[in-house]
């Protein structure tokens, strides 16, 4: 779950991370009020489009302002429109609340961020001296100047380590102890609330000697949000795709994607597999949708009913191995749902596992006009060209 910049950086304050002063309008009146109230008439002040994606300053969605008036006048600009940034593609997202925050005199930019590196099994810290730049573009083009720390969870981030950061980022040695402050807070946050991701870009050193968070980026792991209400209550579902919320709801694991094709399988690394075999057929996964190993015939039902509610899907393939989840199973959740919504695009179905033999004669007895194939590249392959 991500959330927006304005609760990322509540959230941080908490644990001692500087960050600008500011409030989020959800009007251009209360834009207006907040730049007036908080900083004054003559104050410089910064309205920042509110929207779970990066890129928001290259496309507008970042204005400095002057005035409470021009504050007034950029907040109407943004609300109610839809951004276009490289990380929401074509269709932009719709900005329904602006962060009103007051303008600092920016020294230097740099980049802090916090991630689990499940291969190392800790978190690293990387900072780099390339701020406001995406850390994809610095790890491609100059790799050579990310910095890593690497988190023993027994003992946590240790002074030592953020010393040696602020030192690899060339941060003057008098400011040394306010970043040391800084990472510390932003590492305890980040596994106080079980994030997967903290990121701080730009960090910026303020020409008074300040080390403040301009911009920060935060997303949590699912399965850890029962223990973390406050966490949980940020989730902003405007911002999150319908199908993506409804496949939630029913504790079904779904991501949406550009193809034609929906695939409805269970277990990561099959759903890998299967969209891995559409592309090497040449067609395109519409979505990822892992139904998990346990499923029951409702949560078959409602997946199959996702897959089904995205115009752009021109078929589908099911493909199940059945070891917990039994393919009888798959097979009267797949019948019931194509009864309750109907099928007008082709479908491919796989099944292998356990009750292979009788979900194949549950499927074939329906009366339905389904498509079955025994192999992963033979389903591939007819998925493919049924979708044209």
């Amino acid at each position: 779950m991500n959330i927006h910049e304005y609760q990322a950086k509540g959230l941080l304050s908490k644990y001692g991370v500087a960050v600008p002063k500011g409030r989020v309008a959800f009007t251009p009146d209360e834009a207006e009020e907040i730049a007036k109230n908080l900083f004054g008439s003559n104050s410089v002040c910064v309205v920042k489009a509110q929207i779970h994606a990066g890129g928001r300053g290259k496309s507008g969605g970042v204005k400095l302002t002057r005035s409470h008036q021009e504050a007034r006048q950029y907040a109407e600009g943004m609300l109610g429109k839809k951004l276009v940034t490289h990380q929401t593609g074509p269709d932009g997202k719709e900005v329904k609340k602006v962060l009103i925050e007051e303008g600092c005199q920016i020294a230097r930019e740099l980049y802090l961020g916090m991630v689990v590196d499940r291969a190392a099994q800790r978190v690293v810290v990387m900072a780099s001296s390339e701020g406001g730049v995406e850390i994809e573009e610095i790890a491609a083009k100059s790799p050579e100047k990310i910095l890593k720390e690497y988190v023993d969870p027994a003992v946590g981030l240790i002074p030592f380590q953020s010393r040696k950061l602020a030192f690899g980022l060339g941060i003057d040695k008098s400011l040394v102890n306010k970043a040391v402050k800084f990472m510390s807070g932003l590492y305890q946050a980040f596994v106080d609330s079980d994030a997967s991701m903290a990121e701080i870009n730009p960090l910026v050193i303020t020409k008074g000697g300040d080390i403040l968070a301009l911009d920060a980026k935060m997303g949590f792991d699912d399965n850890g949000l029962f223990r973390h209400k406050e966490v949980h209550d940020m989730r902003d579902l405007d911002e999150e795709d319908t199908k993506e919320i409804e496949a939630s709801r029913h504790s079904l694991n779904y991501v949406a994607l550009d193809g034609n094709i929906g695939c409805m399988v269970n277990g990561a690394g099959l759903a890998m597999a299967t969209m891995d075999i559409i592309k090497l057929y040449g067609g395109m996964p519409a979505n990822f949708l892992d139904v998990g190993g346990g499923a029951n015939k409702e949560q078959v039902t409602a997946a199959f009913k996702i897959l089904m509610s995205d115009a752009k899907v021109k078929a589908v393939l099911i493909n199940i191995f059945g070891g917990i989840m039994r393919c009888d199973i798959i097979a009267e959740g797949v019948i019931a749902a194509v009864k309750e919504v109907g099928m007008k695009i082709p479908l491919v179905v796989r099944l292998q596992g356990t009750n292979v033999d009788l979900g194949r004669k549950i499927l074939g007895e329906s009366g339905l006009n389904i498509i079955t194939a025994e192999r992963m590249d033979d389903a591939g392959e007819k998925v493919v060209r049924a979708a044209g």
